[in-house]
């Protein structure tokens, strides 16, 4: 097998993994959604629907791994049922739980780590309809993005903000660690591990844009104590020698830097405007290899100049600000980039869509795409394919937050 690497967010992409949501969204309700981080209720069928449809698209491109059908194939081997078992129970101590997992088939036993599994009710519980979680369920899952990282050749486990998603980094770590399509030179960071309560790390704020060069968001969700760490392993153990530091405000619709900012080609990216251009600008701060402090770069743009990347923006929802926002809130700057100038995104989000027509690129509804074998983009033309996702959005994320790259070429 070939080893992971990434060092663009554009390089044809060659293996990607994935996780179709499934039952574990059931556990969302009204009144927990906001445990678990949740703005809004999924429609379980139409979000399976949509995600298989984003999945056909991503195999036009490229081999697309699934996150239960990896994990089930692993957890045949004993040595790695006994490491998910130990450590989730680690977590939440319970003997009836440890029982139960030690005696379930592959299949059965990923489903619980996904989906959960439910506490043994007493008869007060019971009268009173009350149902816990003794192992939590796993409702953010597909978006795979946050939870692993590839860098150069390494792998990076995050560290998720929010107890909720613990689960999360134990199994994509165990995909790091023993699945051989994720083979890697070594993970450099294990946010399974981290116990520290300052370093947080999600993989919506790392973006490498080159072998040498990273974007980094300093957001709600990653830390400023993680994001150092992070660049003192990049620069010891990758080819980084650059970092961009863009400083998120503390904003609900900005949780990640891919929320305001994805590229889509070698010259261009799409950005929300209000956050990039004008007053009020994001501070934004560039970090060399070997140099001591930071340097405060006037803006965005000028930081990229700085380091021989210059990017031209598209505008999130055009020019009127209502329409920024509100695209913004459904993840129209969340775009997935298979090849360079090829990306995918949400059909919902028509103004975004309109600027991207301006800007040279074909939209491809997913369906034609799929119906002619995806003759549909001619080899140098830039296109968007676009998916239905008005469920998928709901889950706060776009088909960046929902892909985990694993092997992309070098550009």
């Amino acid at each position: 097998m070939a080893r992971v690497r990434v060092t663009s967010e554009i390089g044809p992409l060659r293996a990607v993994l994935v996780h179709t949501p499934g039952p574990e969204l059931l556990a969302v309700t009204p009144g927990n959604r906001a445990d678990y981080l949740y703005d809004d209720i999924i429609d379980l069928e139409l979000a399976e629907r949509e995600h298989r449809r984003f999945v056909a698209v991503l195999e036009r491109f490229a081999q697309v791994y699934e996150v239960r059908a990896l994990l089930t194939e692993l957890v045949a081997r004993i040595d790695v049922r006994e490491f998910l078992v130990t450590r989730a129970l680690e977590v939440v101590p319970s003997d009836a739980l440890a029982k139960q997992l030690a005696e379930l088939p592959a299949d059965q036993l990923v489903g619980v780590m996904v989906e959960g599994a439910l506490e043994e009710a007493g008869p007060i519980a019971r009268a009173l309809n009350e149902t816990r979680f003794a192992l939590p369920p796993l409702p953010n899952l597909f978006f795979t993005r946050d939870v692993g990282i590839v860098i150069g050749e390494h792998s990076i486990i995050g560290s998720m903000r929010y107890g909720v998603r613990w689960t999360e980094e134990l199994l994509i770590k165990a995909l790091f660690r023993y699945h051989p399509c994720l083979e890697n030179a070594g993970i450099l960071y294990d946010g399974s591990e981290e116990k520290r309560t300052n370093y947080t790390l999600e993989g919506g704020d790392v973006h490498p844009l080159r072998s040498d060069l990273l974007v980094l968001g300093f957001s709600e969700r990653s830390s400023p104590a993680a994001l150092d760490h992070l660049c003192d392993l990049v620069f010891q153990h990758c080819e980084v020698k650059d970092v961009i530091v863009v400083v998120l405000p503390g904003e609900r619709t900005a949780i990640h830097l891919d929320m305001i900012f994805t590229q889509l080609d070698r010259e261009l990216c799409c950005v929300y405007p209000p956050h990039f251009v004008g007053a009020e600008r994001l501070a934004v701060l560039h970090r060399r290899k070997k140099s001591k402090g930071v340097k405060e770069m006037p803006n965005f743009f000028a930081a990229l100049q700085a380091v021989d990347q210059p990017l031209e923006p598209v505008f999130c929802g055009g020019n009127a600000r209502a329409l920024q926002e509100r695209e913004q809130w459904s993840s129209a700057c969340n775009f997935f980039a298979v090849r360079p100038g090829v990306v995918v995104t949400y059909a919902r989000n028509e103004a975004t869509l309109r600027e991207l027509e301006h800007a040279g690129f074909k939209i491809v509804p997913a369906a034609d795409l799929l119906a002619d074998g995806g003759r549909a983009l001619g080899d140098g033309e830039r296109g968007v394919v676009t998916i239905e996702g008005s469920e998928l959005v709901r889950g706060g994320g776009g088909p960046r937050c929902m892909t985990l790259p694993l092997r992309r070429d070098d550009l």
